[in-house]
């Protein structure tokens, strides 16, 4: 069926964007082109970057503050993942009916292509990487968006592309109502975000199954089957989708034998078969986020041998376990991207040498005895870096584990400095959001890399 909006015929008297960053700005862009009449309104300062944008498609915005009156005149309103449902003028626009969507919604109606989509609570951005690396590869006409890459909303306005790999949150599928995934990935799904949930952690499961959200038995839905949360909900809801699920055991359509990666999603397509030891990325983790990359591109008919290559490869990706640099005999890797606890989890289940961990940050609920375990078992140090610290050192110190805490990064790398000897891995990888001293984990990583480089 047509993804083209059924009212592209009918004369939009305004769309109000909230929120000019690259997901608000790209959709303010393609509204525009669409011959709609736009407003763009951001209660904290604009980039002057897209400021510009704004200014070259003739696009009115206001920067430090709402209008109310413009805004609660609007016809439909396109919101920022970043702003709250609870926000107050949120809840002035749902009050009154205002339609409510995600640049993802919006952008959706205007373009035929086929979305891969990918969320979960940990390996959105390496799996959307790696699947965008294949398509690629494979030679298709093929655009990145979503949390990475830039706004779904400008690519179709400027370029469209013939397929989209979109890496999901929970908070941009909030407002998701008629978009439709062709393959939807879920990778797992833990307690994450639950301060934008009512700290409520079904709220926060159905907000990632919507990304099986208008799905039929043409589409593909792929999930680990491994993770409880997922099977639940899937016995549930019971998606229309076809199914194909990734793990452990062979009884999945993906797997792993002991020795190698094995992908076979078709009885007539012979499987792809991959030596753990030849994958770029390492760690149980990777193996999960390779199986369902590997299917999503078996199902678009991308050949195994292009498969391989990417999965032999790929490079993978900042702030996800990069590694920084060897200084004194000590390692030092960048996992600024673990901003909940099981992103931690993965990254220390990886590490193979006594580990000096840094974490801290804004605490969103978290609960840190799901690493306890990995942390006795893996690190002598903890460096904990944040402006309240208090949480971390409540937690550990009644597990007995040496730690340090410090209220800035600088501080945070040189006691890590201090405390590694050779042969030892300094890790950031911080459980926690970074708003507390960062602009994004993006920033977090780079500081990181930044100071690292200074010792």
């Amino acid at each position: 069926m047509n993804r083209k909006f059924f009212t592209d015929n009918l004369i939009m008297k305004k769309i109000v964007v909230l929120g000019a960053g690259e997901s608000g700005t790209g959709a303010a862009i393609l509204a525009k082109t669409k011959g709609m009449e736009v407003f763009v309104s951001d209660m904290g300062a604009i980039a002057p970057m897209y400021q510009a944008l704004l200014d070259q498609h003739q696009i009115a915005w206001e920067s430090g503050k709402h209008t109310p009156s413009l805004i609660l005149d609007a016809d439909e309103v396109i919101k920022s993942p970043g702003i709250p449902l609870n926000a107050p003028l949120v809840q002035r626009l749902i009050e009154q009916g205002t339609p409510i969507l995600s640049e993802i919604e919006f952008a959706a109606r205007y373009t035929d292509a086929k979305m891969i989509c990918i969320t979960g609570s940990n390996g959105k951005t390496t799996t959307t990487s790696l699947v965008f690396d294949m398509l690629r590869r494979a030679g298709l006409d093929v655009g990145l968006a979503g949390n990475i890459g830039n706004s779904l909303a400008l690519q179709v306005a400027q370029e469209d592309h013939a397929y989209y790999v979109i890496e999901l949150s929970s908070f941009q599928l909030d407002n998701c109502y008629d978009f439709k995934a062709d393959i939807a990935i879920l990778l797992n799904i833990t307690p994450d975000h639950l301060d934008r949930y009512d700290h409520q952690f079904q709220n926060y499961v159905d907000a990632k199954f919507r990304i099986a959200r208008n799905q039929t038995s043409k589409d593909a839905f792929i999930y680990w089957s491994e993770d409880p949360v997922i099977n639940r909900e899937i016995a549930r809801i019971q998606p229309q989708a076809t199914l194909y699920p990734f793990g452990s055991s062979e009884q999945n359509v993906a797997y792993t034998d002991g020795s190698h990666l094995v992908v076979s999603v078709k009885p007539d397509m012979a499987p792809l078969r991959v030596p753990l030891e030849e994958l770029s990325l390492r760690g149980k983790h990777n193996q999960l986020n390779s199986m369902a990359a590997g299917l999503a591109a078996q199902i678009l008919n991308i050949h195994n041998d292009v498969i391989r290559e990417s999965l032999q490869q790929f490079a993978g990706v900042d702030h996800r376990l990069q590694y920084v640099a060897t200084v004194k005999g000590v390692r030092y890797v960048n996992d600024s991207k673990a901003t909940n606890v099981n992103s931690c989890w993965y990254a220390l289940e990886s590490m193979t040498t006594p580990t000096v961990l840094i974490l801290g940050g804004t605490d969103k609920g978290n609960d840190y005895s799901e690493i306890d375990m990995l942390v006795k078992e893996k690190c002598h140090t903890l460096i904990f870096m944040g402006k309240d610290n208090s949480k971390l050192i409540e937690h550990f110190a009644a597990l007995g584990v040496n730690y340090i805490s410090t209220n800035n990064l600088s501080d945070a790398v040189q006691s890590a400095y201090e405390s590694a000897k050779e042969g030892d891995t300094v890790l950031l990888s911080p459980c926690c959001a970074s708003f507390d001293l960062f602009k994004n984990y993006e920033d977090r990583g780079e500081k990181f890399v930044q100071a690292v480089r200074n010792l």
